[in-house]
């Protein structure tokens, strides 16, 4: 049996070469070096270089095929004739009505083929039944023995092959069984392939009724048995559907029982049929055609379905396997396709090709030049192909070959015996199988003793592509066989003859061509010979060829010339042979023929089908036809004298293109032999250079090879012109003298060498002399300084001058280093004395470092070792002084000037520059003047200011000095930040957007609204940050106090007269408020920038500019003090607190004069100047001056007998019976601390700065009803309650406007206000206003009181500590206060957080309302002192019954 697919062995390797690029470049040469290894073994694969990659040339989109149908078990030959074998008996069975089912033998179908073969080497089937060998058989087909199966095999046999057998032979009527498959249902029933060969004879089609004799039909009147020549029992009575004879159903061997059904043949018909020759086997070509991509999507996909697996990861030994199962397979039938031999000239080349269809890259230029393009390879100088012209498909033209899985190329030699060449452009391996050109004939041997059939009926089988032979099989006959993966990038050479096959691993892309070389002559002669046998046509005329290049010699390669003149001699010589023959038959007749110029068809032998060239024989009768002289007798019956001889060339003009040859081929030796003469110097003549360039150019013009002699030659040439141009380089760098470049200088002994090399070279050289020259001024040079050297020491001058004469002689000579480092040591020495000489500039670290590394390198001596050790101990101490130094500039515990001014004096002493001792005198230095800085500052006329104490500060800690002195600036400067700080929150509000240098100054610029407008929007935004612009004062001017005063009075009137001026300015103003207002350009603008219009605008008192209620902070009602604990009746509606200022004119807190004058008594004890405290002392001066005014004007006459009135006023309100509260407001506990404190009982610190507000989210539940009732209230109010005189009015109006401009809180202030308030009607619009804006509020307090509430019980859950809630209660806060405390608001920006801003938006940046202060009335009226807290809310009235409400009286 054949291997199965485990069995498969690869055979080995073949060669591998991968040339160098200098190898590279010659293809054809390349070839010819590895041709003596490479052609043992039939193949080789070549690998280039990495980096050659040409392009992949073809149009992809334009490339369409259409490719071969390959079935695989039908390639290989035995497999093929078992195939054959088993289509026959299928025909046989068909013909007989049956379909052949072929049985299983031990889980395997039975070779019925071998079967039929082994039992005919046996002996026959008579032989083995006698002997009794059918387990000799069943062992021969490797079953295994004892189990009977010998016996099974003769059932089979006798039931499915004897019956073949038996008609194959001749024998007539054996007996058979007719129906030897119906019983048999276990076997595999066979189905002949599909190609048309093989459907030669269609299966039977089997009628549905019984089959009757024909003699029973009417029309034929009697029929006769072939066998016994009877008509009788026609009934019984067989007719044949093939020849329409006529057997009895007894006479039949075996005899018949009844009339069998469906179509019958008699045995003369089943042995026609089956003696029947197969037809020729060929490829189908496909139905579809493809492009690359339709291709390879339909190949990638059938490899990954029959792996399973994706195709990039199948092995390629699994694939090799498979392959060689499948082949030998009669079981399975895979079907592959294969775009095999498709026309480069038609479909275009894988690779460049320099034609004018398209222009190409320069890359794409390099690559359609080389000449291991598939392109150019053929038509290489060196390669016979050139010269012919024709372009021949497939040899001087590529083909390329589209493949897939399992695609094959069965074993096969190329036309001619030619070389071939394969490049895989792309994609998975091509597998190969190759056999040397010495195996060829065995090869062949084999395959036709295996399969003997398939050569029977095509003696040229392995000339048509189309077989294949497990390489295995071969091998185990003794063919050698070697293999080979070529993958992407490589090339695979086949030699001539040499056999070859292989199949594809997967979806890829191969270009392939023929080539010849000098060497394949002799294998194309023996081709001419082997075909002119096999009757095979030629691609061309061998004979053609020779005589083409023997024609044109000069134009061959040396090599090529020599093998043709070869070629032709023997050709020539087999000329003449046949001819005298042809003499000797008594033709005479010839004329001559340009055969070159008739088409191939038309100059074959009709014998042996070679196309003849040089001569042939016709007949003038029969001018169809004519043959070549080896076949004279087989041209026609005609007589000899009809026939006649037709010629190219006649036996004269042959030699004479052979002499030709032989001249071009011998001109080598003639040339050789001048060479050889000329290098060995055999005439004892040296030649010129130009004689040998002269021999080499020759050898250029002819073409000579580049052969052992023509490189020596060349190297010889090469190393006279160097060594010229390197006499000249010498000559001229003498004359160059030192200007010439260093780099080239040559030593002593190159020179001596130098000078022998040009005396050994075989040319003439006059450039030697020149040479010998130089080499005795070199030597007499060498002597002279031995001599210095010798007497050392020598000056330096002298050593120095002959160092300059040897760099002048362009040749190092040993001692010229000896003198160099002379030279070099005593510069040092110089260098080192001056560098250390007392006189001399003190050198650095890095100088003296150098030194010792230059004297390393310098020739030593004990001056030298002195030098280096006073260097050394120089070097160590300075290191050490300055690594001190360093310490002192870097440690955090800083040393005091009398420590580091003794280093600096010990460290003068060191003579080396040394920079960190500089850097610490510096330091010192520094230090000294920043003491003489300090007590001249501390020792002045004035204070020191601040900014110099702390410019101070900052230098004293910047010097790596410890000075006492720094510590007691610091503390001076840390108290003065500490009283500023404390200043600022007296005065400023919380986030405020002004100084506190700017709030105590005066505003200077008040009179400009848009001025002042524009400077607080840029406060807010944080783009204005000048203290003391608008006073006009510079950083000088602030140190010198009576500067300070000077331009803080000169402020005071300008913001005076800027207050009148912007009051005038806005009273022209339309109000917001007016029910229609004409067009103005002259318009109020909120600090939100927008114009407020419509109810809740508010105008400030003091500069008469219209707001947005909601915008600015608004006083509250009910806030204002009062002069008793006894609530007075809510229609004294001139003590309610109505005054509004905005906050561009209420800029502070504005702390109480009791607290101002704290801060000062605090900022006397400061030994430091601020600005803040001139400006505070200023204000504290205003003040004190505007409250003595004050106390004047409402000490006098005519105020106090208004004021007296006022307070009659108020006692009769008082003794009035309180309005009964309302049912619906519920009355607090007794126990409400609201309720029974009072104003007395209420923190101080609240009342200072302006904070007396009662906070909102503390405010009782029933708190609210106090503002419905002064709603209520608004229609009862009536006034002016006092006739204020214009000249009581005036004044008072005065002093109100000055008093508002200061930011100091004054009790006369108020007392003021509310005289003037009781003089005027009661402004209803803005109490109206300021009720809709409180109630607002309060709406959105709660709320948020209450998220806080909770906030607050959590955290006490959590267990953290809280506060107490009776102390939080009693605490005010309010919510548009600048300054509340830090814990609550803190807590209020938690619940904003927490609740995403539930309530009301929270009003821009608050001012206290000087509403909020204490009542100014009580000094002026003579009250006692204890009277001075707050009026308390009116919530406790609203909780405490009350008498029913009075009628309404007229105020």
């Amino acid at each position: 049996m054949e291997p199965g697919s485990d069995d498969f062995l690869p055979p080995p390797e073949c060669p591998v070469f991968e040339p160098s690029w200098a190898e590279f470049r010659d293809p054809l040469g390349y070839i010819a070096k590895i041709r003596p290894i490479a052609e043992k073994s039939g193949i080789c694969k070549i690998r280039p270089p990495a980096d050659w990659q040409p392009p992949f040339a073809v149009e992809v989109d334009n490339f369409r095929f259409t490719p071969r149908i390959q079935r695989l078990n039908e390639l290989e030959a035995q497999t093929r004739v078992k195939l054959n074998y088993l289509d026959q008996i299928a025909k046989f069975w068909e013909i007989q009505g049956s379909s052949l089912k072929i049985p299983n033998v031990e889980r395997r179908i039975l070779d019925l083929y071998s079967l039929s073969k082994i039992v005919v080497e046996e002996g026959g089937y008579e032989a083995i039944c006698k002997d009794r060998r059918w387990a000799r058989v069943a062992q021969r087909l490797n079953y295994p023995p004892g189990k009977n199966i010998g016996s099974l095999l003769r059932s089979h046999y006798e039931r499915i092959v004897y019956p073949y057998e038996m008609y194959q032979s001749g024998a007539n009527l054996v007996q058979c069984n007719t129906r030897p498959f119906d019983n048999e249902e276990k076997d595999k029933e066979y189905k002949p392939h599909s190609i048309p060969l093989r459907q030669s004879v269609q299966p039977s089609k089997f009628n549905s009724y019984g089959r009757r004799a024909k003699r029973l039909q009417p029309d034929i009147e009697s029929y006769v048995c072939r066998m016994c020549s009877r008509g009788d029992e026609d009934d019984k009575l067989l007719l044949c559907d093939g020849c329409d004879d006529n057997y009895h159903i007894f006479c039949l061997l075996p005899p018949l029982p009844e009339i069998p059904k469906g179509v019958w043949r008699c045995p003369k018909c089943v042995m026609a049929e089956c003696k029947r020759p197969p037809e020729a086997f060929g490829f189908e070509q496909a139905t579809r055609e493809y492009t690359l991509q339709s291709f390879g999507e339909m190949a990638d996909s059938f490899k990954a379905d029959y792996f399973n697996m994706p195709v990039h990861m199948v092995p390629t030994e699994l694939v090799e396997k498979e392959f060689w199962r499948l082949v030998n397979s009669i079981e399975e039938d895979v079907t592959v396709e294969y775009g095999a031999d498709i026309h480069s000239k038609e479909f275009g080349s894988g690779f460049p090709v320099s034609d004018s269809k398209r222009h190409l890259t320069p890359e794409e230029e390099e690559y359609a030049t080389s000449g291991w393009n598939l392109n150019v390879m053929p038509v290489l100088e060196q390669s016979v192909l050139c010269h012919i012209n024709a372009d021949i498909s497939g040899m001087k033209v590529p083909w390329l070959y589209v493949g897939m899985v399992f695609s094959a190329f069965c074993w096969h030699i190329e036309d001619h015996w030619s070389y071939s060449i394969n490049y895989l452009h792309w994609g998975e391996p091509k597998t190969w199988y190759g056999v040397p050109s010495l195996a060829a004939e065995h090869l062949e041997e084999v395959m036709k003793k295996l399969t003997p059939e398939l050569f029977d009926s095509q003696p040229d089988l392995l000339h048509q592509l189309v077989t294949l032979m497990n390489p295995n099989t071969l091998m185990s006959h003794g063919v050698p066989v070697v293999r080979t993966n070529q993958c992407a990038g490589e090339f695979v050479i086949t030699f001539p003859r040499a056999y070859h096959s292989g199949f594809n691993q997967g979806y890829n892309f191969a270009e392939a061509v023929n080539f010849c070389t000098a060497d394949w002559l002799p294998a194309g002669r023996q081709c001419i010979e082997h075909y002119r046998r096999l009757r095979r046509y030629c691609v061309f005329s061998h004979e053609e060829l020779i005589c083409k290049m023997a024609a044109c010699p000069e134009k061959l390669d040396l090599n090529l010339a020599a093998a043709v003149h070869k070629e032709m001699f023997i050709m020539v010589q087999e000329e003449r042979r046949l001819r005298k023959a042809l003499l000797e038959k008594g033709i005479t007749e010839a004329e001559r023929e340009a055969f070159e110029l008739l088409p191939d068809d038309e100059r074959q032998c009709i014998k042996c089908k070679t196309t003849c060239f040089l001569s042939a024989l016709a007949c003038y009768d029969c001018p169809d036809g004519l043959v070549c002289l080896s076949h004279i007798n087989d041209l026609c019956k005609c007589s000899s004298s009809r026939q006649y001889l037709r010629y190219r060339y006649t036996l004269d003009e042959l030699p004479a293109m052979l002499h030709k040859l032989k001249v071009r081929a011998e001109s080598f030796d003639t040339w050789a032999n001048k060479v050889r003469v000329a290098l060995e110097v055999e005439d004892g003549r040296k030649r010129s250079l130009e004689e040998l360039r002269a021999l080499e150019s020759e050898a250029r013009e002819r073409r000579f090879p580049n052969s052992e002699l023509l490189q020596r030659l060349k190297n010889c040439l090469s190393e006279a012109e160097a060594c010229v141009s390197r006499a000249l380089g010498l000559v001229s760098g003498q004359e160059a003298g030192p200007h010439r470049m260093t780099g080239l200088q040559m030593t002593l002994a190159e020179l001596r060498a130098f000078l022998d090399q040009m005396n050994n070279l075989p040319c003439a050289m006059h450039q030697i002399g020149d040479v010998k020259g130089i080499l005795e001024q070199v030597e007499a040079y060498q002597a002279e300084a031995c001599e210095a050297l010798a007497s050392l020491p020598s000056s330096p001058g002298l050593l120095q001058s002959l160092l300059e004469r040897g760099r002048q002689l362009g040749v190092e000579v040993p001692e010229a280093q000896q003198l160099q480092r002379q030279v070099e040591q005593a510069q040092w020495l110089d260098e080192v004395k001056r560098t250390l000489a007392p006189s001399a500039r003190r050198g650095t670290l890095a100088v003296m470092r150098g030194l010792l590394v230059a004297g390393a390198s310098v020739a030593p001596s004990p001056a030298v070792d002195k030098a280096q050790a006073e260097l050394q101990e120089l070097l160590t101490i300075a290191e050490r002084w300055e690594e001190k130094a360093h310490l002192c500039l870097e440690a955090r515990q800083k040393h005091p000037p009398a420590t580091l001014e003794a280093i600096i004096h010990e460290a003068e002493n060191i003579p080396v520059h040394l920079p960190n001792i500089q850097a610490l005198k510096e330091a010192l230095a520094k230090a000294r003047a920043w003491i003489a800085d300090v007590d001249e500052i501390q020792n002045g006329d004035h204070y020191p200011c601040l900014d110099d104490l702390e410019g101070l500060v900052a230098v004293g800690r910047d010097l790596p000095v410890g000075l006492e002195e720094l510590r007691q600036l610091e503390l001076q400067v840390l108290t003065a930040h500490s009283w500023r700080e404390k200043a600022s929150k007296t005065f400023l509000k919380k986030n405020s957007c002004y100084t506190l240098l700017e709030v105590l100054c005066p505003c200077a610029d008040a009179g400009s609204d848009s001025t002042k407008r524009s400077r607080w929007m840029e406060k807010e935004l944080g783009l204005y940050k000048s203290d003391t612009e608008l006073l006009g004062l510079s950083a000088q001017d602030l140190r010198d106090p009576g500067s300070v005063i000077v331009a803080f009075k000169e402020g005071e009137q300008k913001e005076k007269e800027g207050i009148l001026q912007l009051r005038r300015t806005n009273s022209t103003k339309p109000s917001p408020l007016a029910s229609s207002t004409t067009a103005s350009s002259a318009t109020s603008i909120c600090v939100c920038g927008q114009v407020p219009a419509g109810v809740g605008a508010l105008q400030c008192d003091l500069c008469q500019d219209w707001f947005h209620g909601r915008c600015v902070s608004v006083p509250r009602l009910l806030s204002s003090p009062r002069p008793s604990p006894t609530p007075s009746p809510l229609l004294a509606w001139w003590e309610w607190d109505t005054k509004f200022l905005c906050p561009l004119c209420m800029r502070s807190r504005r702390p109480r004069l009791e607290t101002i004058l704290a801060l000062l008594v605090a900022l006397q004890r400061l030994p430091v100047r601020l600005p803040e405290g001139e400006a505070l002392q200023c204000l504290t001066e205003r003040a004190i001056s505007w409250q003595g005014r004050a106390r004047q004007a409402l000490a006098s006459e005519d105020v106090t007998a208004l004021l007296g009135r006022l307070a009659e006023l108020r006692q009769r309100l008082q003794a009035e019976p309180r309005p009964e509260e309302p049912p619906t407001y519920p009355s607090a506990p007794a126990s409400d601390p609201l309720r029974e404190g009072s104003g007395k009982d209420m923190p101080k610190g609240l009342l200072e700065n302006g904070d007396s507000m009662t906070s909102p989210e503390k405010v009782a539940p029933g708190e609210g009803s106090d503002l419905e009732l002064l709603s209520s209230l608004l229609p009862r109010l009536t006034g002016p309650v006092l006739e204020l005189p214009e000249a009581t009015r005036a004044p008072l109006e005065e002093l109100m406007l000055e008093g508002d401009l200061l930011e100091v809180t004054l009790d006369e202030n108020q007392s003021i206000w509310q005289l003037l308030q009781a003089g005027q009607p009661p402004d209803v619009e803005r109490i109206r206003t300021l009720l809709e804006l409180e109630k607002a509020e309060r709406h959105g307090s709660r709320a948020r009181g209450r998220a806080l509430e909770r906030r607050r019980r959590r955290k006490a859950d959590r267990g953290g500590e809280g506060d107490d809630p009776a102390r939080e209660e009693l605490e005010p806060k309010r919510v548009r206060s600048s300054g509340p405390e830090a814990e609550e608001a803190q807590e209020e920006e938690e619940l904003e957080e927490e609740t995403g801003g539930e309530g009301p938006p929270p009003p821009l940046p608050t001012t206290d309302s000087p509403s909020t202060q204490e009542n100014g009335l009580e000094p002026a009226l003579g009250a006692s002192s204890g009277s001075s807290g707050p009026f308390p809310t009116l919530t406790p009235r609203l909780h405490v019954p009350c008498p029913q409400q009075p009628p309404q009286q007229q105020l």
